[in-house]
């Protein structure tokens, strides 16, 4: 978006677009719909730490594609995808404010959280920010921290949660469940032989759930059905290979290979076991399919 038309500006990476998030976003978005001006995300990708430190760089909560998509099932006008480098990552505070906020973004408002910097070295602050928007007339809105429970909302702390297999606190944090989205690929079948058959996917997600048993709401064009999820190796057969399977109840067994699938996670079950037998897996994937359906009911009607 470089119309040359005023906008309102929400500056951030968004992984996740989480409740905190949320709020800075909506605020854009008034602010545009009040002065009658077009609202704008500006972003980043790849992360920062991934262009510029990979080995410290955080496993993404869902895919650059999804993050888009959020903006728009927000009702932002537009979204402007900028690819961070090294190179981009050297510009200094006020080349990047002058430059691109206000000369090739023309905007009247700019929205940032409490912790926001920007320009080489991070050096640019909201308290700089704010000063050379006044130069310019540009209003500053410094979004504060949204706090669930007491606890300060962040990507950070929601990626330990789903590392963590917590995925009733993550989704507290997020305000929707994680979701994992993935392409259904051919499996050796295993489930089926049980009786259990399942979609085995491909994860597009970067950041995946500890391993274990998870109750989990399936979506995708096949349609919408409750189910059981596996994160892990399968030790019971001596896998070592990291899978993850949805035993999608109630599903009629068509084809599914090639099909892309979204998984809410919506509790964990259990910890990943390891069984003396086939018969013993069995007998406990049953217990993991009554289980499921419990709190999944129970999700339904909250």
């Amino acid at each position: 978006m470089t119309n040359g038309r005023p906008c309102a500006v929400a500056l951030g990476i968004f992984d996740g677009v989480h409740r905190g998030h949320r709020v800075l976003l909506s605020r854009a978005r008034e602010l545009a719909q009040k002065d009658g001006i077009e609202s704008l995300v500006y972003t980043f990708h790849p992360h920062p730490a991934q262009a510029l430190v990979p080995t410290r760089a955080p496993r993404l909560i869902e895919p650059i594609e999804i993050r888009l998509e959020r903006f728009a099932g927000m009702g932002l006008d537009a979204a402007l995808l900028e690819r961070f480098s090294p190179e981009f990552a050297a510009t200094p505070p006020e080349k990047f404010v002058s430059e691109i906020l206000f000369d090739k973004l023309q905007a009247r408002h700019v929205v940032v959280g409490a912790g926001f910097t920007f320009g080489a070295g991070g050096k640019g602050t909201t308290a700089l920010l704010t000063d050379l928007a006044k130069a310019r007339g540009v209003s500053v809105h410094i979004v504060d921290p949204v706090l669930v429970d007491g606890e300060r909302v962040s990507s950070t702390q929601i990626r330990d949660l789903v590392s963590a297999g917590d995925m009733r606190k993550a989704a507290a944090l997020l305000g929707r469940p994680f979701t994992l989205t993935g392409l259904v690929m051919r499996g050796r079948r295993r489930g089926r032989e049980l009786g259990f058959g399942t979609a085995n996917l491909s994860p597009e997600n970067e950041l995946l759930p500890d391993n274990g048993v998870y109750a989990a709401i399936v979506n995708g064009a096949i349609g919408t059905f409750q189910s059981v999820v596996n994160v892990g190796t399968v030790p019971t057969f001596g896998d070592q290979a990291l899978k993850i399977e949805a035993h999608l109840l109630g599903f009629d067994g068509r084809d599914l290979y090639g099909a892309t699938l979204a998984l809410d996670f919506i509790e964990r079950l259990r910890n990943e076991q390891k069984f003396d037998n086939a018969a013993a897996l069995k007998a406990q994937i049953g217990r993991d399919i009554d289980r499921a359906r419990q709190l999944l009911a129970a999700h339904a009607s909250q």
